[in-house]
């Protein structure tokens, strides 16, 4: 239990609900809505049963009923009314706050349990294009400021990532229809950040493609073995971090030089490099932009 986040700031409260700290401070002091205690050194913290309200009661104030009337309900009575609000709207609805707190306190039982009321009523396609895209933005910026750490945003992540997996297993025991292309998924050196490629690997299967997954730090010349063996190759590469020691235009040019002048492969590049990089210059017979993943699955 040592790992597990306890203590929040008002700061954190504001993250991770998206309600202004401003608005959580008026809550509390007009509605007593909140319990902030008090650290050894007189600094103001709440605790993870703050959070937990914080988060029922955003969901409530979002779905119409008003701060006034939720502050007359007792705890119990809060979460009464979640529940209904989930069984009439869907369990979406919460899915991420659940995943938020299992992701604070490393809780992988309650992942599942969260994961799995989502399947009961959802394609695994409805379920990370609306729920897990989504969080993964709201996690990414917890990160920033510092709300979570780094072993927060592995933990969750690694638990996404085991869902893609089953779901790609599952594709994969079937033969693939649509041969016009071959798929070929890698990440460029010393890149780790594979959520969004394994999902698109998910798509292409899903859309009847062979696909191909190198997985990450794939070295440029590694690609050149994979050409050996298919001469009609589409490398799809995810841009999220890497290339850090030269210019995503540098590492364009670079597999364009290398590995495709003169082929039948071309290249597809998406990531967040991509989308701060408006100015790149490409041979566009060789290779394709994309700002985001999204503007992939619109090809496919």
């Amino acid at each position: 239990m040592n790992n597990i986040k306890t203590e929040f700031t008002i700061k954190d409260l504001e993250n991770f609900s998206g309600i202004k700290a401003h608005t959580i401070r008026i809550w509390e002091k007009r509605y007593s809505l909140l319990e902030p205690k008090r650290s050894q050194s007189n600094i103001r913290y709440y605790d993870i049963s703050n959070l937990q309200k914080l988060l029922n009661v955003s969901l409530l104030n979002n779905n119409g009923l008003k701060i006034s009337k939720i502050a007359d309900l007792t705890d119990t009575q809060i979460s009464v009314k979640v529940r209904e609000i989930i069984a009439k709207k869907g369990v979406k609805s919460q899915a991420s706050n659940s995943f938020k707190l299992a992701m604070l306190n490393f809780d992988e039982n309650l992942f599942n349990v969260a994961y799995n009321n989502l399947v009961a009523t959802s394609t695994f396609r409805d379920i990370f294009k609306n729920v897990f895209l989504p969080l993964m933005g709201e996690i990414g910026l917890l990160w920033q400021v510092n709300s979570i750490t780094p072993a927060h945003e592995h933990f969750i992540t690694n638990l996404i990532k085991q869902k893609i997996h089953l779901n790609i297993e599952r594709l994969q025991l079937s033969q693939p229809t649509n041969l016009k292309k071959i798929f070929v998924l890698y990440l460029p050196l010393n890149e780790i950040h594979e959520l969004g490629l394994l999902y698109l690997h998910f798509e292409l299967l899903l859309h009847g493609y062979q696909s191909l997954y190198l997985g990450q730090s794939v070295p440029v010349a590694n690609l050149l073995d994979v050409q050996k063996v298919y001469n009609t190759t589409c490398f799809v590469t995810y841009l999220t971090v890497e290339p850090s020691k030269i210019s995503v235009q540098e590492y364009i040019d670079k597999v364009h030089n290398e590995i495709l002048m003169d082929s039948n492969s071309e290249l597809w590049v998406v990531g967040r490099k991509i989308a701060d990089s408006p100015n790149l210059v490409v041979d566009e017979k060789y290779i394709k932009l994309y700002a985001s993943m999204v503007d992939i699955l619109k090809y496919l």
